[in-house]
């Protein structure tokens, strides 16, 4: 179950919710191998006085930025497959977005399976007990 958490810098914008909820998950399903019914994504906004990037707002700097963290079970995908799907990401919400400061980032987070659960089930538990 990968949970995507994408915070963009500036107001809400309710045009670009769906749109990127739809594509992050695409992605995230056809890069990563992962299934679309266990696919969360938040999305949140943050206004540019509130970002700061060596001591200075976004405001300050004329820029956007954003921070996706990918939160995927460890030892699920390959290191070409995250290093397409940071690739890929970017370029995404650099389009989206537009007026990226560098420092915009995409993290994947490995979490071990025993630690990583949905429903109340671990996914080490559903990797040792598969439906039938």
């Amino acid at each position: 179950m990968p949970g995507l958490s994408l915070l963009i810098s500036g107001e809400p914008n309710l045009d670009l919710i769906p749109l990127l909820a739809r594509e992050l998950t695409e992605l995230t399903c056809a890069v990563l191998d992962k299934q679309q019914q266990s696919t969360t994504v938040l999305i949140d906004f943050l206004p540019r006085t509130q970002w700061f990037i060596h001591n200075r707002s976004l405001a300050e700097l004329g820029k956007d930025a954003f921070r996706l963290q990918v939160t995927i079970t460890d030892e699920t995908t390959t290191k070409d497959q995250k290093a397409r799907f940071q690739r890929e990401a970017y370029a995404l919400l650099a389009e989206r977005i537009g007026n990226l400061h560098s420092h915009s980032n995409v993290h994947l987070i490995d979490c071990r399976a025993g630690t990583y659960s949905y429903a109340g089930v671990t996914q080490e538990y559903r990797y040792q007990h598969p439906l039938a």
